[in-house]
């Protein structure tokens, strides 16, 4: 590819989470450990959620939607990361680049939306309870669904155009551990300002405008909480709610402190950590936080296991 006089470059090199080398190996250790539990704990809410009837609900299936984005999600991502912190050679040709940075920003826009579509489905089971299977009907579940992987999938492909139209002939060193948009403007011989408005406004609408309706929701149905007479009825409607609005908390507030900064682009240490924590970590939690509580999750494995072992 050429741009002007200049070859647009075929390959990046990835600086990675840290340039010290004695961490490389420790690191390693520690993201597979994530990595591997982040597999083993949403492909195990998948299958119980798609064997057991009693979790056959819009709940879980807009969670097994979730569980089904993380995987790739981190898979996204980590196998080329663990790769980099036992080699010398830690480039990544131009094209994995921006397939990279277009499956990431994907899956993150429609996580953005999913956590939207749970909200609704928590707001339909309080605050209409009488009606909740008459609202969010299968049809509707789909929709839901569909409609927020279409909005993902849209956001990041107009970002990854956007982007290509920059050249990228000089520069060739990311300093990150994946290629992530922020990180790869940087790189770009030509004015950004229009590739970082862009980034903004559409982190306004992909990122805040679910986050708000989230919070908006969430009045709702608080103030349907309040008004339950009783305290366990209360304690009962609030625990429903209690392990989405903890996966909410830990997505969206590594994603605001990234993308919702209008000033510069530079990636710093503690964009790095931040990234890692929403794109490793917290797909590893949220198995966790939605079953070490949760009865009917609990209750469908141990009917699962039964079933297994008889067999």
């Amino acid at each position: 590819m050429v741009a002007g006089n200049q070859t647009t470059l075929n390959e990046f090199i990835l600086l990675g989470l840290t340039s010290e080398l004695n961490m490389q190996v420790p690191l390693f250790a520690i993201v597979l450990t994530f990595y591997i539990t982040s597999l083993i704990g949403n492909i195990l809410i998948i299958c119980i959620s798609s064997v057991s009837t009693r979790l056959h609900t819009p709940m879980y299936f807009f969670l097994g939607n979730l569980s089904f984005l993380d995987i790739w999600y981190t898979s996204s991502i980590v196998p080329k990361m663990l790769i980099n912190f036992l080699s010398v050679n830690k480039s990544i040709s131009f094209d994995a680049c921006v397939a990279q940075m277009f499956i990431h920003l994907s899956l993150g826009g429609t996580e953005c939306y999913l956590l939207l579509s749970m909200a609704y489905d928590r707001y339909a089971a309080i605050c209409s309870p009488l009606h909740y299977t008459t609202i969010m009907h299968p049809v509707l579940c789909i929709k839901l669904a569909t409609g927020s992987w279409m909005g993902g999938i849209i956001n990041s492909a107009i970002h990854t155009i956007f982007a290509l139209q920059l050249p990228y002939y000089r520069l060739n060193v990311i300093n990150h551990f994946f290629c992530e948009l922020p990180s790869v403007l940087e790189l770009a011989c030509a004015d950004t300002s229009v590739n970082k408005t862009v980034l903004f406004v559409f982190a306004i609408l992909v990122v805040m405008g679910p986050f708000f309706l989230i919070i908006v929701t969430y009045g709702f149905i608080i103030s349907s909480i309040i008004r339950i007479s009783t305290s366990v009825g209360r304690r009962k409607a609030f625990s429903t709610c209690a392990s989405h609005i903890i996966v909410v908390s830990l997505f969206y507030g590594t994603i605001i402190f990234i993308y919702m900064r209008p000033g510069s682009i530079h990636v710093t240490n503690q964009d790095k950590m931040a990234t890692l924590f929403y794109s490793v970590i917290t797909p590893m939690l949220n198995p966790l936080i939605y079953t070490l509580r949760n009865k009917d999750v609990k209750g469908a494995l141990a009917d699962v296991t039964r079933r297994m072992i008889s067999t």
